[in-house]
């Protein structure tokens, strides 16, 4: 009976989708039929569904979603309807965090869990992203909640004030599909490294010191972490981050790579840096490939 009834529902939303398609043209001639933002939140009302739900649908039937269409020639439309299926939790929202959300929301993933306890202060408008004069002191988890239903409205957000611990890391991020460490503390690093294996989740991590940087990524069979800090007794409570401070710049570039890396293991038809730390110093502009296998 349930499957009936659901049948009938996505059968009833894609008829109510194609009615809203319009044709359009990318600015070299190819043409589509696409649905507006407006069409997928009233559709979204309609059968009570989240936004991504409908895209999604849309996208099974041929109709790309407008915010999306400039995606098109890169990624196919199984690949995008994947990406909405996909759920990613981002620990940590500040310099990478930020960034990462925000870029993640706007590339299509449907469902973002967002980790942190802190608040803006002023020494944050330096680079992170969420932070403005007008929400100093506001919790960084609601401010990128609020981003993001600004941004992509389509896109389900469960944002959680709280600090990731090993007492409940594992509640965190459970049902993610890839977790992004944007932390900046080693100690809860290797905490959520450990909460991601025990789940089975791949892992994408990075870290930046003033203009220098590494990202990798870690599956859970993977020894990860202590390859590139050592054992996790003896890490020190932050990195260099103290001494060196973060850059705009250097944090954007990171972010950027760590997005890419999570598209890469949700659509899993590329390379990632499993086993392997891209090092960026942005001084000389070298970037360096080292093994960790």
């Amino acid at each position: 009976m349930m499957d009936c009834v659901k049948d009938d529902m996505t059968k009833g939303m894609a008829a109510a989708i194609r009615r809203s398609a319009r044709r359009g043209n990318l600015p070299d001639g190819t043409p589509y039929d696409g649905i507006g933002t407006g069409a997928v939140a009233e559709i979204a009302r309609e059968f009570r569904s989240a936004g991504w739900t409908v895209e999604r649908t849309a996208l099974e039937n041929r109709v790309w979603p407008e915010r999306y269409i400039r995606n098109m020639k890169t990624f196919s439309s199984k690949d995008q309807a994947r990406l909405l299926g996909a759920a990613v939790t981002v620990v940590g929202l500040g310099g990478l965090g930020g960034t990462v959300t925000e870029i993640l929301a706007r590339g299509g993933i449907g469902t973002l869990g967002l980790i942190d306890a802190d608040r803006f202060d002023e020494s944050n408008l330096n680079r992170q992203f969420y932070s403005t004069v007008a929400n100093i002191g506001l919790s960084k988890a609601e401010a990128a909640r609020l981003r993001i239903a600004a941004v992509n409205p389509s896109v389900a957000v469960s944002a959680h004030p709280v600090f990731l611990d090993e007492e409940r890391a594992v509640d965190l991020v459970r049902g993610a599909d890839v977790v992004v460490d944007c932390l900046d503390t080693l100690k809860y690093r290797f905490v959520l490294e450990s909460a991601a294996k025990d789940l089975g989740i791949p892992m994408v991590s990075a870290a930046i010191a003033g203009v220098a940087g590494h990202v990798t990524t870690i599956l859970p069979e993977d020894e990860g972490l202590s390859r590139i800090y050592g054992d996790r007794d003896s890490v020190d409570e932050k990195g260099v981050e103290r001494s060196l401070g973060c850059l705009p710049h250097a944090i954007t570039i990171l972010s950027a790579l760590e997005c890419a890396e999570v598209f890469k293991l949700l659509l899993g038809n590329s390379e990632t840096l499993r086993n392997r730390l891209l090092v960026m110093d942005l001084t000389d502009y070298t970037f360096e490939l080292l093994e960790l296998a």
